[in-house]
């Protein structure tokens, strides 16, 4: 009997000290990390969201496609890459192919994309850059490299009635350097390059 009412002090002791950290951890903590997010960083802390007009249209951490409702590339705007995240640039479902470079899927998969590709752009199949024809590992990667971008130019240019060389200036004027000017390689963030495109007059 004696040992039981010894040890009530101890719970008490463990209840308010379990109270103080989940005050503490779990509510003060998380306000004062937000918070100085929000003053230090404030694009990185809302998701690098992308808006137009007052309205987001996406983030410039995630591609996304530029097709209609059946899934076929609108010819006015610059294409990403191909995607294997769900049904495409899915965030819950972020994953690559993960298919071997001798794998007969993937061999099949490259070369229709090339063929539509070609087509589509009116340019040799033998010119399309690697990234035009694979997804990303994540699936969710919203760069394509500057020679994609530079493969749609005449396209673009000739659906929205616009010069050749001033979609060449834009795209050129949205090319970023490697990181820290020697980690990967130059790249071409599609969305910021289409609400760039939008803005374009002819």
């Amino acid at each position: 009997m004696s040992s039981s009412r010894s040890g009530i002090p101890h719970y008490w002791v463990a209840l308010r000290a379990m109270l103080v950290l989940t005050v503490v951890l779990g509510v003060a903590y998380p306000l004062i990390i937000t918070g100085i997010g929000q003053l230090a960083l404030p694009a990185q802390a809302n998701g690098s969201t992308e808006t137009v007009d007052g309205g987001t249209v996406g983030s410039a951490l995630i591609g996304q496609s530029s097709s209609d409702a059946d899934g076929n590339p609108l010819p006015e705007w610059f294409q990403p890459r191909p995607s294997a995240a769900g049904e495409g640039y899915d965030g819950g479902a972020s994953s690559g192919s993960n298919y071997g470079p001798e794998n007969t899927d993937l061999i099949a998969a490259i070369e229709e994309r090339k063929a539509q590709i070609a087509e589509f752009n009116s340019v040799n199949p033998d010119d399309i850059p690697v990234d035009a024809l694979t997804a990303s590992a994540s699936g969710l990667d919203p760069h394509i490299s500057p020679e994609y971008a530079l493969l749609q130019v005449k396209r673009i240019a000739a659906e929205r009635n616009l010069a050749v060389e001033d979609v060449r200036a834009l795209v050129e004027s949205h090319i970023q350097a490697r990181e820290l000017g020697y980690l990967g390689e130059p790249t071409v963030n599609v969305l910021q390059l289409n609400i760039a495109l939008k803005a374009l007059k002819a």
